[in-house]
């Protein structure tokens, strides 16, 4: 009885789990769409959905925008032009309240300028780090020299160390080579990533040895190896590493703060930041400024999926 029972409580477990786990984002998106203001019976001025006690748990507008254009098909099957005019009125007004926080924030600050900043510095990064990595961790699985269990564990050791200790070396590293407000500030200190390295040592060592011999008898220089037959093998593992460093970079805000003070060089996060220190009581502007930086996250998460679990099943290996 109770193994019957143990496959749906484990599906009921984790469900309710995820449904918690996405209530803060289902919340950002709602607030971003919500309705701002209502006006209250009791209250001589409008009251804001957004600030309602108890919360709206969906966006106000919706409903009301259905409601709507119920009303007008029924005075158009009516013959009411006017009515109908009116409710299309009401519409439009409603439509415009509910999006009006994704409008603003599009026409009145440079978040374009932030997405292309992030998106191009996210993609340019994960595809060096992908690549160093992965060259790092097939000479770590594949390849004998000496000291490498030395330098394998100071690579990894490096992960113990906090960022903060090393913000202000690296700033100074970086203002000495005058790479203040540029983009290189942001990509130069990230290629260095421990985690990388030994994600990509643990997946390949599950290649088989027997297949880089074979290649290297039929004459295939190193290169040819690693780009035909390594990195083929190692898909599954770079995109897993791919989608952790790309989620990094893309949601990294302290480094971008401090090297970065030109408002159209900045990334999205730290753009958002001037946001809320604009507009610090504007939440549903400032939830969609958040909508805008997640939704990227989510389409490439839900893009790469199959391979993003893929890897990480596969990367438990033993020597």
């Amino acid at each position: 009885m109770l193994s019957k029972l143990k496959k749906p409580i484990t599906l009921f477990i984790l469900t309710a789990v995820a449904i918690i786990s996405l209530l803060p984002l289902y919340w950002v998106f709602s607030t971003a769409l919500q309705l701002p203001s209502y006006q209250n019976e009791e209250m001589d001025r409008p009251v804001s959905y957004v600030e309602s006690s108890p919360p709206k748990l969906y966006p106000a507008g919706i409903p009301e925008y259905f409601s709507q254009w119920s009303k007008k098909r029924e005075a158009e099957r009516n013959d009411d032009p006017e009515q109908a005019q009116i409710h299309a009125e009401l519409m439009t007004e409603v439509r415009e309240k509910t999006f009006g926080a994704f409008t603003k924030l599009f026409t009145t600050t440079p978040v374009m300028n932030w997405l292309f900043n992030s998106m191009y510095i996210a993609i340019v990064t994960t595809l060096l780090i992908v690549l160093i990595d992965t060259m790092a961790g097939y000479v770590f699985a594949k390849k004998q020299f000496p000291g490498k269990w030395i330098f394998f564990w100071v690579i990894i050791a490096t992960m113990m160390i906090p960022e903060q200790v090393t913000l202000v070396p690296t700033f100074i590293i970086i203002r000495d080579l005058g790479l203040i407000d540029n983009h290189l500030a942001l990509i130069l200190p990230s290629l260095a990533a421990a985690f990388g390295v030994f994600l990509m040592r643990q997946f390949l060592l599950s290649v088989p040895d027997e297949l880089i011999e074979a290649a290297k008898i039929d004459g295939a220089s190193e290169l040819r190896i690693f780009f035909k037959i390594v990195i083929p093998l190692a898909i599954p593992a770079m995109v897993t590493l791919g989608i952790f460093t790309f989620v990094l970079v893309w949601n990294s805000f302290l480094w971008p703060i401090i090297v970065i003070n030109d408002v159209n060089l900045m990334t999205l996060p730290a753009g958002l930041k001037t946001l809320q220190d604009a507009n610090l009581a504007d939440f549903k502007f400032l939830m969609a400024g958040a909508t805008v930086a997640a939704l990227p996250i989510i389409v490439i998460f839900l893009m790469f999926q199959r391979f993003f679990l893929k890897g990480l099943t596969m990367g438990g290996v033993k020597e």
